[in-house]
């Protein structure tokens, strides 16, 4: 049987869900010994900790030119002094064009069935992958399991399903027939789609695999080689991913370097060399909007990114407003606002929010938001893993600065002791008041555990802004709280204006920061905060071309 066969019902089942949106995983978010066995945790672990202070001697690129490593765990405080082989952008790009030949050719129904398999593989590894997460990027465990395992591999079979059917779309060949009068002219025509060339992935420090992936297997699914640039300070997670991706390449009598991995450190970065290869003509990135501006700006380039936003909550009215503060401030705490779709400005009518128990005023809501986001924090069997750590030194710096913005601070930022990790890096939610003529402060994505409080004339003030601030800053995410039909229709128009998707009146366990796979896209495209969409067709797409040809049908 081959892989596709194997594989042809999960692709089946996730090309529907691209139609339904309903929900569909195909990897169990769960941890449970029950689905992947009693002693994977364990082993995962053990072998994580086995790996530390060693040479990553997984990945199938030989002759490296060097071997290095600069992670350090933000939990621990130190370097995890893993090294990993190197090599010169100009001997990436050259292995990358030569395999590029290997891989456009082989036919699209083996190109899905390989890359369903190495999800599969990477699967037996969600555990380690999850350890390795937390050791770079400073999520909780129960995120570095679902972002980094199940959840990406998720993203990277939607990005699979939506190359396979959009590679399917028109057929291969036909006999056209057109009827002259007396006589018809008869042409066999022929379309091939054809991959674009080399691509490039650069990754994050905060989400090494689920931002990554999708523009991995988006480009592989289309035919297109792969180089996986990822941010010198997470490396380990997705240097699995690769690591498995070769093993499947190579089992399969294919060029390993189909997918390579390119690091690099912070003082020596490859990024910028790599994009700027003529031979490259597919770029993904996440990151900071200087730099994705930057590659979007590269003549010749196809560039997917997904930049720094600034995400708004609009607070109108409410039905129970206790289930709606709980609601933002576990957004707020999750993984110390280090997520892209993390809440930042909240917008509150000076008038208070309406509630079936009369008004909630400005400062009571303040009030309220800062003591559930106590609550979270001082809470030993939620804190330590809600919070996880803070990935770099700078995002704290930043936490600490805020406090100084003009505006009265509601609640400051404090450390706190990880039972697990006493030397983890922590920064704990600062909330500061901020006047709504206030826009040079709150116009900018403050990345962290940062909220700005923002006190508006009336709710129209509230949506006026929060559009703004994702039409000329972009954003994300958006987050509404309101009992009126009308108000709730007004900022449905007003910020699909904006390119901006909106949750309406989350409360429990559902949060404006998590974007489900099959269902909803990530990032629009359609305002600075990204260019391009998780997943939408024309994500795949634009990764290759149509081409034609055509020749008169022979006469008998």
């Amino acid at each position: 049987m081959s892989l596709f066969e194997k594989h042809k019902p999960v692709i089946n089942n996730a090309i529907k869900a691209l139609h339904d949106r309903v929900f569909f995983a195909q990897y169990p978010e769960n941890p449970a010994p029950a689905i992947y066995g009693e002693t994977a945790d364990a082993d995962a672990q053990a072998k994580f900790k086995s790996g530390l202070g060693k040479k990553f001697e997984e990945l199938k690129q030989s002759s490296p030119e060097d071997w290095i490593g600069q992670e350090e765990s933000p939990y621990l405080q130190e370097p995890l002094k893993i090294s990993y082989p190197s090599f010169s952008a100009q001997t990436l790009v050259e292995r990358a064009g030569k395999a590029f030949h290997t891989w456009r050719k082989i036919p699209v129904d083996d190109r899905a069935g390989i890359l369903v398999e190495t999800l599969e593989r990477i699967k037996g590894r969600f555990f380690e992958i999850a350890y390795a997460t937390m050791h770079t990027t400073g999520q909780g465990y129960m995120m570095a399991f679902q972002a980094s395992g199940p959840h990406a591999a998720d993203r990277a079979l939607e990005a699979i399903a939506a190359g396979y059917e959009e590679l399917q779309r028109f057929p291969s060949k036909t006999v056209w027939d057109k009827p002259m009068g007396k006589f018809n002219i008869q042409l066999n025509k022929e379309w091939r789609a054809v991959p674009k060339g080399i691509s490039v992935v650069i990754g994050c420090s905060t989400f090494p695999t689920w931002n990554s992936v999708t523009g991995i297997y988006g480009s592989l699914i289309t035919g297109n080689s792969v180089i996986v640039k990822p941010h010198p300070g997470a490396i380990l997670p997705i240097a699995i991913v690769v690591a498995e991706i070769q093993k499947v390449l190579a089992e399969n009598n294919l060029d390993t370097n189909i997918c390579q991995l390119a690091v690099d450190t912070v003082d020596k970065p490859l990024a910028k060399t790599l994009a700027e290869s003529p031979d490259v003509k597919l770029i993904d990135f996440t990151g900071n909007s200087v730099f994705g501006s930057y590659l979007e700006s590269l003549p010749g380039k196809t560039v997917f990114t997904e930049k720094t936003g600034v995400n708004s909550v609009i607070l109108d009215s409410a039905e129970d407003i206790d289930k709606v503060v709980a609601n933002l401030a576990f957004s707020v705490a999750l993984y110390s606002g280090q997520m892209c779709t993390a809440p930042q400005n909240f917008y509150i009518p000076e008038s208070g929010i309406k509630t079936p128990n009369g008004i909630i005023t400005f400062d009571a809501f303040a009030q309220k938001l800062a003591d559930n986001i106590n609550g979270i924090v001082d809470n030993p069997k939620a804190g330590p893993f809600v919070l996880g750590a803070v990935q770099s030194k700078v995002t704290c710096e930043r936490v600490t600065n805020a406090e100084k913005l003009p505006g009265k601070v509601w609640l400051k930022s404090r450390t706190f002791e990880n039972p697990m990790f006493k030397n983890a890096r922590v920064a704990t939610p600062v909330l500061i008041e901020v006047d709504a003529t206030g826009k040079d402060i709150f116009s900018k994505e403050l990345f962290g555990p940062i909220a700005l409080l923002i006190k508006t004339k009336n709710t129209d003030q509230s949506i006026a802004l929060a559009q703004e601030m994702a039409l000329h800053h972009g954003a994300i995410s958006c987050g509404a709280y309101t009992t009126d039909p009308a108000v709730k229709e007004k900022i449905a128009d007003e910020m699909a204006l904006a390119a901006t998707p909106v949750s309406f009146n989350l409360i429990g366990g559902i949060y404006m920061n998590q974007h489900a796979a099959f269902s909803d896209f990530h990032v629009t495209g359609g305002n600075p905060a990204g260019n391009a969409s998780f997943t939408n067709p024309e994500y795949v797409t634009r990764r290759f071309t149509w081409v034609g040809h055509r020749e008169p049908v022979k006469a008998e």
